[in-house]
């Protein structure tokens, strides 16, 4: 008999859809990841104007969800939050096996083996409800363990490791398990004028540099744990007037922090790409107060296989 874990998700945009290559590559389910992936990038489409439905909102819902069989993805509704407040459609919930051998082919056929049975559940949140104990497992972005409990300190954090001993055990159960390699870097950019001759724009750069960096205003507390408090001594944070690109005010303010993907907008402003400082990736959390033998052995099934991480495994 299977055991079942219910594991908090994000409702929408990348992570999502890393969690779904996640288990499509240990559960065989490459025809629902496909599925919700490409259900959920139409849908943004039409929430952000560049598509036009032929169904309202509320016709798509039923097309997309059938509630009768709980292997097959069901949406929800939400409010956007951008201007007008738009109705969209997110991931609400799915049911899928993780046999304990490895993948199979198919949703919801019945198990012959000691498999998990797995309830992805869609959360705003993912990682504040693990913290308030609602899930043993989740996956969120690893930005916003940064942003929330990692203690800041002199020196900054560059690992997985740094990030779960930087965690105040009376602030939280979770840590951090292992990322799952949908990797986009928090980079140092700078224009060439404040780099002195031969300099590499790296974390010394920093620590020695007196002035203006210019970072998004969420990301504030993050920078401070991932560069240090030593290395920002004689720094003066400054932020992007919403109406401007990231990378043209940095390259106002000669220095800044900047989620890069390829550094080929940072080059078409003048900057120099420097170091990346720590991956904005999608991790695997547990809250060890919650997580049982069944949770351990999916843990296991999620992080066991070849699997392409900047964050790596704890």
């Amino acid at each position: 008999m299977t055991e079942t874990v219910r594991v908090a998700v994000p409702r929408k945009g990348r992570p999502l859809e890393a969690v779904l290559e996640r288990f499509a590559a240990v559960a065989g389910v490459d025809g629902l990841a496909d599925d919700v992936s490409s259900t959920l990038r139409y849908e943004k489409a039409i929430t952000k104007g560049t598509a036009t439905p032929e169904r309202d909102v509320y016709e798509r819902l039923a097309a997309y969800s059938d509630l009768s069989d709980p292997t097959q993805p069901e949406y929800t509704l939400l409010r956007d939050d951008r201007e007008g407040k738009p109705r969209r459609i997110v991931f609400d919930s799915v049911t899928v096996h993780v046999d304990d051998a490895g993948p199979r082919s198919a949703v919801g056929r019945p198990s012959t083996d000691d498999g998990v049975t797995v309830e992805l559940i869609g959360r705003e949140e993912p990682f504040r409800a693990l913290r308030t104990h609602e899930f043993g497992l989740g996956f969120d972005s690893a930005d916003l363990v940064l942003e929330e409990v990692v203690t800041l300190g002199e020196t900054g954090v560059e690992s997985i490791a740094d990030v779960n001993a930087r965690i105040d055990p009376r602030e939280t159960d979770v840590r951090v398990v292992s990322g799952l390699g949908d990797t986009v870097y928090h980079t140092l950019l700078a224009t060439p004028e404040i780099l002195p001759p031969g300099a590499d724009l790296d974390r010394s750069f920093v620590a020695d540099y007196e002035g203006p960096l210019c970072i998004s205003p969420r990301y504030e507390r993050l920078v401070r744990a991932v560069l240090g408090t030593h290395a920002l001594d004689g720094v003066t944070f400054t932020y992007p007037d919403p109406a401007m690109e990231e990378e043209a005010a940095i390259a106002d303010a000669g220095l800044g922090v900047y989620l890069t993907m390829t550094g080929s907008t940072a080059r078409n402003h003048g900057l120099v790409v420097g170091d990346d400082l720590f991956p904005s990736e999608t991790v695997l959390m547990e809250n060890a107060a919650e997580a049982g033998p069944a949770a351990e052995r999916l843990q296991a099934a999620l992080t066991g296989a070849d699997l392409e991480t900047a964050i790596g495994p704890s």
